[in-house]
């Protein structure tokens, strides 16, 4: 029970950083011309270099042991991108008014099931992957509730949205707890794919968006998100 009970806070936490990021959005004020350039693309930057790490440093080496290393974790890997490119064709993600809501979700769900499954083994990174979840769900709260707010709904919806998703973290981390824990080969090819999805997200549709023209400065936000990322890998062995 205090296992079941450990993973519905760690994953409500999680997610509750997706409406965090919304009300941090809603209620920031800055000169709207440098919130809207410059301050916007560096913090996509952010998470993408958050999640970049969460890949690097967490899902893709704990995934290699579960798996011994087997060559087959290639293959995952790449089938977590073709997957996730299949899921951007069906929902034709590029003409929604949210890719970065959609987004966010496709890898938030994952990573909540590979949570769940990682508790249940015992291994110590839980605690970093929840925080990476929720540092990467914050911007990509914020950049979510601009590209809504940008289509015509008011602030209010926005924020009830972005609410409603939290209870999807506890609901499959808990599914990942109960079913995934001994099944280490299974778990380890959840994480694959999710992490080729991610890699796939990252450069289809986060990275493309950091680039502005005249300003370097938002492409340190990857640097800075990859840096927390390793941050906590240091920190998770003391």
């Amino acid at each position: 029970m205090h296992g079941m009970l450990s993973i519905i806070l760690l994953t409500a936490a999680a997610g509750a950083c997706i409406p965090l990021g919304g009300f941090i959005a809603h209620k920031t004020r800055i000169q709207q011309h440098w919130l809207d350039k410059e301050f916007r693309h560096t913090i996509i930057a952010l998470g993408a270099g958050i999640l970049l790490g969460a890949v690097a440093i967490v899902l893709v080496p704990d995934a290699l042991e579960h798996l011994d290393h087997s060559p087959w974790a290639i293959a995952l890997l790449l089938s977590g991108g073709l997957l996730f490119y299949w899921l951007e064709r069906y929902l034709d993600i590029h003409r929604r008014s949210s890719p970065q809501l959609t987004g966010m979700l496709l890898d938030y769900i994952p990573e909540s099931l590979a949570l769940g499954g990682i508790a249940a083994s015992g291994a110590d990174t839980t605690v970093l992957l929840a925080a990476l979840i929720g540092l990467q769900n914050l911007p990509e709260g914020f950049n979510s509730f601009k590209e809504l707010r940008d289509s015509g709904r008011s602030p209010n919806q926005i924020l009830l949205l972005m609410l409603a998703l939290v209870p999807l973290g506890p609901l499959v981390g808990l599914t990942g707890y109960t079913v995934l824990g001994s099944q280490h080969a299974i778990l380890g090819g959840i994480m694959l794919i999710a992490s080729g999805g991610i890699l796939y997200l990252i450069f289809q549709d986060i990275a493309p968006q950091i680039p502005l023209r005249k300003h370097r400065s938002p492409a340190l936000g990857a640097v800075i998100g990859f840096s927390i990322a390793m941050l906590g890998a240091v920190l998770n062995q003391y």
